[in-house]
């Protein structure tokens, strides 16, 4: 296809009425990624709560053995 035809092709699937199937697979699409997006989030959030779960517990560690070094 040459650049006219694209060009046309384009524009009469613009103003072509979709059917309810397309409507309906387009939205699904949309909330398939939208869901994979959110659970990509959940993971990084759980991930960094782990990592300060860690951390406070390393630290809490620290200034236990610190305390009793100057006791």
């Amino acid at each position: 296809m040459n650049w006219k035809e694209l060009t046309v092709k384009y524009l009469k699937d613009l103003v072509k009425p979709r059917t309810i199937r397309e409507v309906i697979l387009k939205e699904l699409r949309e909330a398939q990624l939208r869901q994979l997006e959110a659970q990509s989030g959940v993971e990084y959030a759980v991930s960094v709560v782990q990592y300060n779960e860690k951390r406070i517990k390393r630290l809490e560690d620290r200034l236990l053995q610190h305390e009793e070094v100057e006791s």
